[in-house]
């Protein structure tokens, strides 16, 4: 790493530091998350001048394309004669797009009235926004790419204040957009064919362009692109967003069932993306003293060091995040080399270090609370402090509690603080590791 990034990254770390200095008279709180930093032309001045230039080009074109995003929208808007904006119907979106149907009925009227609503929402791009029903109507000429999705809950200097709010999530891979979207017009143009489907085959190809220009020059992915600046602009764990595109990236190179009509370009695309994806998550997974350990929730596009997501998501060992990750790299790698090995046994070792037991979750009238129960577990803290590895919790002003029960009573009950998640991934690795005998 270069030694003036490093040196701007430990800043924070001694920050946070003396923070938590301060507020250990305040017993309720151990740190404050601070905010990442900007991905702009001076950050990428101090890379390696072997670097720079790839950056500089990404931060360029990421420009050029969120105007040019921007400009299509309102020529739309005056070629229709509409002032204001309509809105899609806030909703869940990847839930109106099933992936899990037999093969036989992507063929269907109801399936190809679907991939007709996803063709009608890819941003110019090539993406598409989150959180909306993609089984009603198709966009209509003047109508937003998504919903508002501005937090009812923003503060001053709030991590989640959109750069502009009217232009907010248009391209993104959170909450499995985009990745649902691919996955299901990969379906639907195997079941009626690449003739009957061309529109469908257009938008996938340019979906995938989508991803493939997305892509960071070090093999990550930011959560939204053309980039929106924040968080949003980090290496993004969170809800297995890489997770899902390396995936994809595998299963397209591969070209195997409903992948089968991808063309030998596209999935040499796919193939050299995948590889890059996944040697960029060997980069951030988090070493203490030498040692891997697991990922942080979000990772800073440059150092590839923990950062901070929403105000209440601070720069940690992220367990949810890390099992998806481990299970994606033991699932993916077929061929794992030895250092790979490590890295994929050190994070298995971590998760049986950090393993809770004897304790479940309760609900009461306080709040939901970590109480005892032998027998129960194991189960996980979403978040860990690197070093210690003790739980530790974040609220909506930034505070960072090493007491789930020192919350504000809305951030108690509207996350999920603890789960079981990393257990399927360690029962991977008892069959994983039989599979990878270690060398001696």
């Amino acid at each position: 790493m270069n030694c003036k990034i490093a040196k701007v990254s430990s800043l924070w770390t001694i920050l946070l530091a003396l923070i938590a200095g301060a507020a250990a008279v305040n017993a309720s709180t151990v740190g404050i998350s601070p905010p990442v930093e900007p991905l702009t032309p001076e950050r990428v001045a101090l890379l390696p001048r072997s670097e720079r230039s790839a950056w500089l080009q990404y931060l360029q074109h990421s420009k050029q394309q969120r105007l040019a995003d921007k400009d299509f929208f309102q020529a739309e808007l005056k070629r229709a004669g509409i002032k204001t904006p309509t809105e899609p119907q806030h909703d869940f979106g990847a839930r109106s797009i099933p992936l899990g149907r037999d093969a036989a009925w992507y063929a269907s009227t109801e399936a190809r009235h679907i991939a007709d609503v996803v063709v009608s929402f890819q941003t110019p791009a090539g993406g598409w926004g989150k959180n909306m029903s993609m089984s009603k109507e198709t966009r209509r000429p003047g109508e937003a790419f998504t919903p508002n999705n501005v937090s009812k809950f923003l503060s001053p200097n709030d991590f989640d204040t959109p750069l502009e709010p009217e232009w907010n999530y248009v391209g993104t891979i959170d909450n499995d957009a985009t990745m649902t979207q691919l996955n299901f017009l990969a379906k639907v143009i195997t079941a009626v064919g690449a003739k009957d489907g061309a529109a469908y085959l257009s938008t996938f190809s340019r979906g995938m362009d989508y991803l493939f220009a997305a892509q960071f020059p070090n093999g990550g992915w930011p959560q939204v692109w053309p980039l929106e600046g924040g968080y949003h602009n980090a290496v993004t764990f969170n809800d297995g967003a890489v997770a899902q595109v390396v995936e994809l990236m595998g299963r397209v190179a591969k070209g195997e069932q409903e992948f089968s009509f991808v063309s030998k370009e596209t999935r040499a695309r796919a193939a050299a993306s995948f590889a890059h994806g996944i040697q960029c998550i060997f980069a951030s997974q988090i070493i203490v003293n030498g040692t891997p350990t697991v990922w942080p929730q979000q990772a800073d596009a440059l150092t590839l060091k923990p950062v901070s997501g929403r105000n209440f998501e601070p720069p940690a060992q992220s367990a949810s995040e890390s099992a998806t990750l481990l299970l994606l790299l033991m699932n993916q790698l077929s061929h794992p080399t030895a250092a790979e090995q490590r890295s994929i046994r050190a994070a298995a070792v971590w998760f049986k270090k950090t393993a809770i037991r004897d304790q479940r979750m309760e609900r009461g009238p306080e709040g939901r609370r970590l109480v005892p129960s032998p027998g129960a577990g194991p189960i996980w803290a979403r978040y860990y402090q690197v070093g210690t590895n003790l739980p530790v919790f974040g609220d909506r002003d930034k505070s960072i509690h090493d007491n789930m029960s020192e919350l504000s009573k809305e951030r108690q009950n509207g996350y999920s603080w603890y789960s079981a998640d990393a257990q399927r991934a360690l029962d991977r690795f008892e069959i994983w590791d039989k599979e990878h005998p270690e060398s001696k």
